[in-house]
């Protein structure tokens, strides 16, 4: 790990003491040529077919997680008036 003392100049000099943003515009295609340039023209549509899905599986595990805690706080209202309604 690099001391903060060394890469404070650097990071001034660069002029990254605001937060970093998204890639816009030209940096997308520099990020994309340099894409190219590594993996070359025949591998990156399966690079990018093998992100994509890894992307999906991703989202579909959030929306699974979402599901599995709707349920499980529906389980614990159940619960809950059922205990309620045992008290009284």
């Amino acid at each position: 790990m690099k001391p903060l003392v060394r890469t404070l100049p650097i990071v001034l000099l660069l002029g990254l003491t605001s937060c970093v943003s998204a890639p816009q515009g030209m940096e997308w295609v520099i990020i994309l040529v340099i894409a190219l340039l590594l993996f070359g023209g025949a591998k990156l549509p399966s690079l990018m077919r093998s992100m994509g899905s890894g992307v999906h599986e991703f989202k579909k595990g959030l929306k699974e997680g979402e599901k599995d805690a709707r349920e499980d706080e529906h389980k614990d209202e159940q619960k809950a008036k059922e205990l309620k309604s045992g008290r009284e």
